[in-house]
């Protein structure tokens, strides 16, 4: 088993990098911080940016793996997302995860003022987001013309250092997100199921996963 940890964004530089380190000394395989523009009861306190602070967090480590969990396309676009995340696994010497999900609807979707998705309309935009954003990975020059995102001679020269493209780790539990996760996913990221209100005891928390797992595999088998 290997075992990870999330780190919030929310000290200043000065105070964060002992604590990256410190779960490198401890012998984590990998490191998370939550990609949000303002996260919960958070919102009003100190909260930095997940690229700037995975960024400095390589500067200070040498091992660990690190990942936003999970960029989305509420306040991202594929094409300067793919440049931070060719730079950053740059930077980490090959180390990256990326983590990518559909996105919520707290405040991260309504940050940029644009009317509330659909659930429909989200799900779409997460299939093109992902299909797009692996593209400008592994191509160094993407044109591309999608309902939601486009392209235009976007280049992403040299490349990841990872080939083809860096791993993503894609948040998915509906039949939509996990055939996301079953054409682009290296790592399938749940959570569980968010509609139970009340925490759920081992068992049923099992078995909601279960559920989810062969959801994944009808998935996989079903784009081959």
């Amino acid at each position: 088993m290997r075992v990870g940890v999330v780190i919030l964004p929310e000290h200043r530089w000065r105070d964060a990098a002992a604590l990256w380190q410190r779960a490198e000394q401890l012998g984590f395989e990998h490191a998370w911080t939550y990609d949000h523009l303002s996260w919960r009861d958070l919102r009003d306190s100190a909260w930095f940016g997940a690229i700037p602070t995975l960024t400095a967090a390589a500067m200070v480590t040498d091992r660990i793996r690190l990942g936003p969990l999970v960029a989305s396309p509420n306040f991202r676009h594929p094409v300067p997302l793919a440049k931070e995340l060719v730079t950053l696994d740059d930077i980490s010497n090959g180390r990256l995860v990326v983590g990518l999900g559909a996105g919520g609807t707290g405040w991260d979707a309504s940050v940029l003022g644009g009317a509330p998705w659909s659930p429909v309309e989200r799900s779409e935009r997460f299939a093109e987001f992902v299909t797009l954003l692996d593209t400008l990975l592994c191509d160094g020059d993407t044109t591309h013309t999608g309902r939601y995102y486009s392209a235009v001679d976007a280049r992403t020269i040299p490349g990841c250092v990872q080939q083809p493209r860096v791993p993503f780790a894609i948040a998915a539990t509906g039949p939509r997100g996990l055939l996301v996760a079953a054409r682009h996913a290296e790592i399938w990221v749940t959570n569980g199921h968010r509609s139970y209100e009340d925490q759920l005891d081992p068992a049923r928390g099992a078995e909601v996963v279960r559920r989810q797992i062969e959801l994944l595999a009808q998935a996989c088998a079903a784009v081959g």
